[in-house]
């Protein structure tokens, strides 16, 4: 769908707002003038939208910035937004984290995969969850460069105990070993509600992996999928170590270990797992 056909979905919708609550207009190419008669149907308060999808419509900062000014005049309804791959830019950036801080929007699930998104924009984004981060169950930064100063707030914002996310997609992000002791250390202060965590893409290593481990290790851990797809992980017995003497495997249903060289240390981790309702992927 173009942009033509983007405005004549939203001028019939127009007429009869009060029923949609989910619309999917992802993969279309409505560009910036599309996304802009959309928003005028956002900003009508008859207009009570829980789910917007969004994903790869060819929209740039300034799509973005109608979106997210539109929803701050209607805010209470939303509760899920995914702008993945679109290039939001600084000023698109800016506004939906202007919509984030917003205590009337009561968001749950936003999905910025392969938004090309800075660390500066980073920043900009946590620092606004910060703000008012009770509601958000699911954040997807897939693809994106955070930089320290962005895993840094991150991890602030995983340390508050009012944050209680339960999904978090950080697959390929160029987190470093380094990186990853400060995101842990915060799941460590807060590590009851986290429910799905995916690092794959990030060279984290075993120095990575042995700081997850004192996350499982933690009484309070219910991880049910942990994914470390491609993380240069060469040993994996600190990993089955934790998974044998604690309650981690009571919850864990999934683990993702593919595309690692680890060797004789596999076997072990085969063995713990064999008899538990785990599944794992090595190959």
């Amino acid at each position: 769908m173009t942009n033509e056909g983007c405005s004549a979905v939203t001028s019939a919708l127009k007429s009869n707002p009060s029923h949609l609550r989910e619309l999917n207009l992802s993969r279309n190419k409505l560009g910036d003038s599309g996304v802009k008669n959309l928003s005028d149907l956002l900003m009508n308060t008859q207009f009570k939208l829980e789910k917007l999808q969004l994903s790869n419509c060819e929209m740039t900062d300034e799509g973005c910035s109608a979106v997210t000014s539109a929803l701050k005049s209607n805010p209470s309804h939303l509760r899920e937004l995914n702008l993945s791959w679109n290039k939001l830019g600084d000023s698109g950036v800016k506004n939906l984290s202007d919509l984030l801080m917003n205590t009337q929007f009561k968001l749950e699930k936003l999905d910025l995969c392969g938004c090309r998104i800075t660390e500066k924009q980073c920043l900009i984004l946590t620092s606004a969850l910060k703000s008012n981060p009770s509601h958000l169950r699911e954040l997807n930064l897939t693809g994106n460069k955070l930089g320290d100063s962005g895993v840094k707030n991150l991890s602030d914002l995983l340390m508050n105990t009012q944050f209680k996310l339960e999904k978090l997609d950080l697959w390929n992000c160029s987190i470093t070993e380094k990186q990853c002791l400060i995101l842990t250390s915060a799941l460590k202060s807060n590590p009851s509600h986290l429910r799905e965590l995916d690092l794959s893409g990030n060279q984290i290593k075993n120095t990575g992996v042995n700081h997850l481990c004192d996350v499982l290790k933690d009484s309070h851990c219910k991880l049910e999928r942990l994914s470390l797809y491609d993380c240069g992980i060469t040993d994996v017995s600190s990993l089955t170590q934790s998974l044998t003497n604690t309650k981690a495997l009571q919850f864990l249903k999934e683990l993702d270990l593919s595309n690692n060289m680890f060797g004789d240390s596999k076997q072990r981790l085969i063995d713990v797992l064999r008899d538990s309702n785990c599944k794992l992927s090595v190959w």
